[in-house]
């Protein structure tokens, strides 16, 4: 439950909504919530963007620029560009979620993050009181994290579209092992991605159709090469599935997960999906808020204890 729920269709709407609700109000904008916790209900305002529009506005050489609204469904979209044959998008197909939000959380998987396709981000800027375009550079991207995000600018900006700049010329990502090993050729659309990465998807995880869930819950950590060593010693047996950052190892948090043998547990109405321990399920629809933050925290604090390793979520919590 919140306080109250607003829903807007036109890029005007939005300085209208802002200028009439009072300074002290609580508010939050989401997507479609695939990414998102309530803790308890929420006494605010609730904003969601029903924008939408997919606009083809700029060709240069191979490269095309695609306008589409924040409230469009980021794999409809995908599946759109895949059908024109333009390349870049591919990789994220299956992900749950709205275009706004995608650039707000730079949604990621298989090789590919969102940023690596955007333009720039539409914005109402509260702060300036007018619309501005933040181009991406500006938009401080990073590991699940953006401008849109951070403490000193959460709620300044209002997403109304994003601009992606694509790729006429074929320029598949088959990087990530389990995709690569879908092909014996390079594929040649953007549509032969796109299915290999919704068939690699099913393949791991639950169908949120049938298995609610938010996803991956927990962010890769990324840790110094004295903790990456550290953990080498502790396990001289295994085999240490890790990629090199800048910052040191990124480490999936699924295998920490999985380490501490929770996948396919099940406690009350919460669970960890048994195919990907990333995932924390919610089978029986009944699960309350705090037996999923009970099973975060089992988890979170039994890979501390065993690997010195505090996970993060992905999913935000409100």
């Amino acid at each position: 439950m919140c306080g109250s729920f607003i829903e807007y269709d036109e890029v005007s709407d939005i300085p209208v909504i802002l200028s009439s609700i009072g300074e002290d109000t609580e508010f939050v904008h989401i997507g479609a919530g695939s990414n998102i916790l309530f803790t308890r209900d929420y006494p605010g305002l609730i904003l969601h963007s029903a924008i939408k529009g997919i606009d083809v506005i700029g060709r240069y050489d191979d490269k095309v620029i695609v306008e589409a609204g924040a409230g469009e469904v980021m794999d409809d979209l995908i599946s759109e560009m895949c059908d024109r044959g333009l390349w870049g998008l591919e990789n994220l197909s299956g992900i749950p979620g709205e275009v706004g939000a995608s650039a707000v959380q730079n949604v990621g998987a298989y090789g590919t993050e969102a940023s690596d396709a955007i333009e720039s981000v539409n914005v109402y800027d509260r702060e300036k009181s007018d619309f501005i375009s933040l181009p991406m550079k500006d938009c401080c991207y990073g590991y699940r994290d953006s401008i849109f995000k951070r403490h000193d600018s959460k709620g300044r900006y209002v997403i109304h579209s994003v601009r992606f700049r694509l790729s006429a010329s074929s320029c598949p990502n088959i990087s990530y092992p389990a995709l690569r090993g879908m092909f014996k050729d390079i594929p040649t659309t953007p549509r032969e991605v796109r299915k290999a990465v919704i068939d690699v998807r099913k393949s791991k995880l639950p169908d949120p159709s049938e298995i609610p869930s938010a996803g991956s819950f927990f962010k890769n950590p990324i840790v110094s090469t004295d903790v990456f060593n550290r953990i080498k010693t502790m396990c001289p047996e295994m085999e240490i599935p890790h990629y090199k950052t800048a910052d040191g190892y990124k480490i999936p948090a699924a295998w920490l997960i999985d380490q501490c043998g929770w996948k396919g547990y099940k406690e009350g109405n919460v669970g960890v999906w048994h195919l990907q321990p990333l995932v924390i399920v919610n089978p029986h629809r009944q699960a309350t808020p705090s037996e999923v933050v009970n099973l975060e925290k089992q988890i979170t604090d039994s890979v501390y204890t065993r690997f010195g390793i505090r996970l993060t979520p992905e999913v935000e919590h409100i």
